[in-house]
């Protein structure tokens, strides 16, 4: 008898497993916002500081909520556009193309223009070694 319980409850529980799994794969399921860290490298000549280069892609209609990044941050639009809000600016849109700096401690935040496509971008990165490359703001 217990091991019938033991051997039913398995069976439901990796059953609830699968079907969770199945559903995520169903619905297309996207990450709002990925990151995705394409080479990162100790700066010869500057001591202590790094160059990171991310690609990052916001799904459409989604926003990667306040941060800062602790060090300089160069952004090439590569696809779509977004509308960024930099702390005591009007926002801007940046669309495919263009490029936007964003010196270090500048609280910022990226909406993906589009309810329909996703924005991606190329990101730049020279900062303190050890570093966090992103700092949420609440």
């Amino acid at each position: 008898m217990k091991r019938l319980a033991l051997l039913l409850s398995i069976t439901f529980a990796v059953g609830i497993a699968v079907g969770w799994f199945a559903v995520k794969a169903a619905s297309g399921y996207v990450e709002p916002v990925k990151r995705t860290v394409l080479l990162k490298i100790d700066l010869a000549g500057t001591e202590g500081r790094e160059g990171v280069v991310w690609a990052i892609e916001i799904a459409p209609g989604a926003a990667t909520g306040n941060h800062y990044h602790p060090g300089h941050e160069f952004v090439y639009v590569l696809e779509g556009a977004g509308r960024t809000s930099v702390e005591g600016k009007p926002e801007a849109t940046v669309r495919a193309g263009e490029v936007v700096y964003l010196p270090p401690g500048q609280v910022h935040k990226t909406t993906n223009a589009s309810a329909t496509a996703p924005a991606k971008a190329l990101v730049v990165y020279i900062g303190e070694k050890d570093q966090p490359l992103v700092v949420p703001v609440q």
